[in-house]
Order: structure tokens, then C-alpha cells, then sequence
């Protein structure tokens, strides 16, 4: 098995290969060994992203993941996160187009908006709606100020009502999972999970649209209070951290009704397909040049470990990849398709970034989102 630094030297190699032949691959997967594990990741509604540079921030990965086909609300959507890139770049005369296409949209489409909300959610869209109109109008001012600070302060406060109106658009789960896997557990819809470290806490959104034997998994062994108290057993600065494997021989998760290891299946979902794809990596199948709903992309992400040699051997090992754009970048990424993502860090950043080999989970609860949760029969 390879270590973590042949890993990092024979992806370059083959990198370089790449892009001698052309770069036929844009996107690489490879094993990653460390000790006994590694770390490895419906419906239309991924076709739509935008085009351009890969999207690195979880929180809009997630907005983009939810099953839903409503075009005006993620033109106001990428209009607004576009503001950052604008700003990065201190081009103002971009950063008020950026607001007023979102003005825009927002104003002649709003029929369109509430008819893809189910009628029992309807006022609460529309005021929804009119904070928009207002916050738009809010930011618009301080653009014009040219006042960063404001500009980005007010930027997330919108996006937090965007992800609320796309929230409120999602209907019903968007697709059966198969029958094989109904001895586990799943997230129908998505979670969210506060970790005290003995560092500071982290905030996790972890996605049930995209992955949800995976996600029902991490769900259900946060509640059984599985991950208090142990430590993270694996780590590589800028590049990923690893924890969840319990005292003794085992290396996941035995069910105590059972008495039987707990194995989940390597489960990713393609943009444009209708369910994930199950146990097989995407390089396996021949769509290694396919994305992900869920990629390693933004700084947090979070994945299931497995075995090298077995896609269906993840228990509870997870990993948080540490997304360092030298090492893999976004959109030539080396893990993508071949890891299960479930879900990213919405908050915490810092945090994580002082977390390493040995520091601690003091506690993992789930905060949101419990009611998604559904067990197996008994």
C-alpha cells in the first residue's frame, strides 16, 4: 500500500502524464493509503451550475445541491455569490451589475419564484421575498459606497435568505434509494451537526439529497454520541484530517442489535443523474471526466474513509478534506469519484485549521434536522 507522500509523488506523475497526452483527465482519483484506511466521494439539478471557476465555498455547494429546477432563483443566486470574485478584484462597476441582475430577476420573476413553493409555504416565500427586495436595495447602497466590508456582510445575510426560499421549494425526497441498503440508516434531507473539539467547535451540514446512506450513517452515529470523545487519528497539513475509529480492535462501527460490523456503500452522485451511483468509484465506470454534486472543492469538506481495496468497506471513519488549491485544485481535482462526500463546514474554518493528529472530539450533536433521519426496520 502507498503512504500519504507516495501518494502526493505518483499524483503529480500522473498529472504531469496528463497533461503531456492533452489532458484527456481532468479529474484524477487514486487510492489514498494511510495505515489500514484512506480517505476517499436525483436529478438534474447539477447540470445548471454555473461555468467558470469551481465553486469553493460549502455553503454554496450546498445551495446548488438542493433537487430543485427553479432557473430564476439560482440566476439571483450566482449573481450574488459572483460579488465576491468582483470584489477580489475591486471592480465595483461588476459588483452593481452583479446586484442589479439579481434586482432584476428577483422583481420580474417573483410568480416564478412562488409557484415552484407548495402553497402551505407560500406567505412564508413571500416574505422571504420582500426581505430580499430590501436587502438588495440595502446592498446596492453600500456598493455604491464602495464599502467591501458591507458589501460582503450583506452578501451572506441575502444568500442566507436565498438558501431559505430554495429550501422551501424542495418537495418530497427526489428519488428511492435502492432496497439492498434498506438495513441502513438514511437522511431524507439534510442535517446539521455542532462538534465540540477541544479546540473550539465546527458547524457541519451534512446532505441526505445527494448522499443519503452516507449521511444517515454519520446522522445516526452522531446521536448514538459514537464519535464523543475520540481522536482524530490521521492528519496531513493543508490536506486532510481523519477521525472516527473507536477504542479497541474494531476499525467502524459494530451494531450492538446485531453484533455485526456496519458497512456503508461507496455512494456519489453524478450531475445531471437522477440517484447516486453505488459501489463502484467513477474511474471504475469510465465517467472519471463526470463531477460530483458533492466535490472536494471547497475547504471542509467532508468524506467517508474506506479501505483501499474495498468501495463498500466505510463504517465510521470520516475525514475533512483541507482543500489547499497547490496541492489539488478545484475543477483538476485528484479525489473526486472515488471518496463519498456527505456533507461540508459551514462554520468553523479556524478551527479546523488548528485541529491535527490527536486533538479531540469532546461531543458531535445534532442541532437540525433529526426529523430527516429515518432508521431501518426493525
Amino acid at each position: 500500500m502507498l503512504n500519504l507522500h507516495n501518494f502526493i509523488i505518483n499524483t503529480c506523475k500522473r498529472l504531469l502524464k496528463t497533461v503531456i497526452l492533452g489532458l484527456l483527465l481532468f479529474t484524477l482519483s487514486v487510492g489514498i493509503s494511510a495505515a489500514w484506511w484512506n480517505f476517499n466521494m436525483s436529478t438534474t439539478r447539477q447540470s445548471r451550475l454555473p461555468q467558470g471557476n469551481p465553486i469553493t465555498n460549502g455553503r454554496a455547494l450546498l445551495r446548488y445541491a438542493l433537487p430543485i429546477e427553479n432557473e430564476p432563483v439560482r440566476k439571483i443566486q450566482s449573481s450574488l455569490e459572483d460579488i465576491s470574485n468582483r470584489l477580489r478584484g475591486k471592480r465595483w462597476s461588476a459588483v452593481v451589475s452583479d446586484i442589479a441582475t439579481a434586482s432584476r430577476v428577483l422583481i420580474i420573476n417573483k410568480a416564478q419564484l412562488l409557484a415552484s413553493v407548495p402553497e402551505s409555504k407560500q406567505s412564508e416565500a413571500e416574505a422571504i421575498i420582500s426581505r430580499l427586495n430590501q436587502g438588495i436595495i440595502n446592498i446596492k447602497e453600500v456598493a455604491q459606497a464602495k464599502d467591501g466590508e458591507q458589501v460582503l456582510k450583506q452578501q451572506a445575510e441575502l444568500l442566507t435568505f436565498v438558501g431559505k426560499l430554495e429550501q422551501l421549494m424542495v418537495v418530497g425526497f427526489p428519488f428511492e434509494v435502492p432496497s439492498e441498503f434498506s438495513n441502513l440508516p438514511q437522511l431524507k434531507g439534510r442535517a446539521t451537526i455542532e462538534m465540540e473539539t477541544d479546540k473550539g467547535s465546527l458547524t457541519l451540514v451534512v446532505d441526505g439529497y445527494s448522499a443519503p446512506v452516507t449521511a444517515g450513517n454519520f446522522v445516526d452515529l452522531v446521536q448514538r454520541g459514537f464519535y464523543d470523545g475520540l481522536e482524530f487519528i490521521r492528519s496531513e497539513k493543508s490536506y486532510y484530517l481523519q477521525a472516527g475509529d473507536p477504542p479497541g480492535p474494531e476499525v467502524g462501527f459494530i451494531n450492538p442489535d446485531s453484533g455485526k460490523y456496519r458497512n456503508i456503500p461507496l455512494e456519489i452522485l453524478v450531475r445531471g443523474d437522477k440517484e447516486p451511483t453505488y459501489s463502484f468509484t467513477l474511474e471504475e465506470i469510465g465517467r472519471f471526466r463526470e463531477k460530483p454534486v458533492l466535490p472536494f472543492s471547497a475547504y471542509g469538506t467532508v468524506a467517508m474513509a474506506r479501505p483501499e481495496a474495498e468501495n463498500d468497506g466505510g463504517s465510521s471513519q470520516f475525514f475533512f478534506f483541507l482543500f489547499q488549491a497547490q496541492l489539488t485544485p478545484a475543477g483538476i481535482n485528484l479525489l473526486d469519484g472515488r471518496y463519498a462526500v456527505f456533507g461540508y463546514v459551514v462554520s468553523g474554518k479556524k478551527v479546523l485549521e488548528q485541529l491535527s493528529k490527536g486533538s479531540k472530539i469532546i461531543s458531535a450533536k445534532v442541532v437540525a434536522g433529526l426529523e430527516n433521519l429515518v432508521e431501518p426496520e426493525a
